[in-house]
């Protein structure tokens, strides 16, 4: 089998040698090269052609984001962020999913030091991934919404709203709620993500689109208009019979805490056919088996189609076995989901 080539940039030659030490554990991975800032890097990647770059975030000479820019405009190719858990590197990590990146991992730190144990999955799940160049002009003048433009005259018919992501969903959340309106059904998402990075990616969303978006409390109640995303870390989100958030401790389902399918079959049991589920770009079936619980209950199901997944991995375990009743391109879905929770949908 054809291993997989990893170049390893970051400045600190501590932090590369525990990047290459946990890559290297696994026998699919190759670490072809390090280098300790985007000159070498350039360089590196023009003589070794990786297959996948480990990026550190903060770096002297040119930043992490500069550099993603460049790689995603001139020479897209799958691209891991390495980041701190600091407030500017949560903010910078989401900055570059949006740009392009494939995935992000925390740095190890007191009280996660064993974060690097998914690296060489990650790596192994970018290098297969979808990657598309960067087209636009600057991707940190995109405005936000701040107040409904389409969907005139939506009212919503009060089902609940479920999505599920992972690898390449920030980029699809981003797309996706920039078309809900400011009222938009009530929205529960799960998206897999370390803990240090979901304040910040919903923070991100909240400036970005119509709606409030916020990260789930514990019994927060799910009003219409708002939208609430799971926190990373060691509890699963549901969703109660009284359209309240719950955030409770378990052990990962499917590898991931929180899961896509334990929110999806809390939506089953406590919504029935009243929500509507959807799931987005990502690796593995997590939220497969919950999105076909919620189906069965009577609920409309929507994934995203394959085309304009960068992972399609959850999406495809989900409609092979029948959990998706509309596959559509990520461009149409918000379209649909607000057609279909509208009061005034035409039959």
């Amino acid at each position: 089998m054809k291993k997989v080539k990893v170049l390893v940039v970051d400045d600190s030659s501590t932090m590369r040698g525990l990047i290459a030490t946990a890559l290297t554990k696994d026998p699919e991975i190759e670490v072809v090269g390090q280098a300790e800032d985007p000159l070498q890097a350039r360089q590196a990647i023009k003589a070794l052609n990786p297959d996948v770059v480990t990026l550190d975030v903060e770096m002297p000479n040119m930043s992490g984001l500069e550099f993603l820019e460049k790689i995603m405009r001139l020479r897209p190719m799958p691209v891991i962020m390495v980041s701190t858990l600091t407030g500017r590197g949560a903010e910078e990590t989401i900055q570059a999913l949006e740009i392009g990146a494939i995935d992000c991992i925390e740095k190890p730190r007191p009280g996660n030091e064993h974060s690097f144990e998914e690296l060489p999955y990650k790596v192994k799940i970018a290098a297969s991934a979808r990657v598309r160049p960067l087209v636009k002009a600057d991707v940190h003048s995109r405005e936000p919404v701040h107040a409904p433009v389409l969907h005139d005259g939506y009212v919503p018919d009060g089902r609940l709203v479920a999505i599920g992501a992972s690898t390449g969903g920030v980029e699809a959340l981003m797309a996706l709620l920039s078309g809900f309106p400011e009222n938009c059904p009530p929205t529960v998402i799960t998206q897999h993500m370390p803990p240090s990075f979901t304040k910040s990616l919903a923070n991100k969303l909240d400036r970005l689109c119509a709606p409030k978006v916020q990260e789930a409390t514990d019994r927060a109640k799910i009003k219409p208009g708002n939208v609430y995303l799971a926190p990373g870390g060691d509890n699963h989100l549901e969703v109660t019979s009284d359209l309240h958030c719950r955030l409770k401790t378990g052990p990962r389902v499917n590898g991931h805490c929180p899961s896509v399918d334990v929110l999806f079959e809390s939506v089953a049991n406590s919504c029935k056919g009243q929500a509507v589920g959807v799931i987005l770009t990502g690796m593995g079936k997590d939220g497969a088996a919950g999105m076909l619980s919620m189906r069965k209950a009577g609920a409309k199901t929507f994934g995203q189609s394959e085309g304009s997944c960068i992972v399609y991995g959850m999406p495809k375990a989900a409609f092979e076995i029948g959990a998706v009743e509309k596959q559509l391109p990520l461009d149409r879905l918000a379209a649909a989901i607000i057609s279909e929770t509208s009061k005034n949908k035409k039959h």
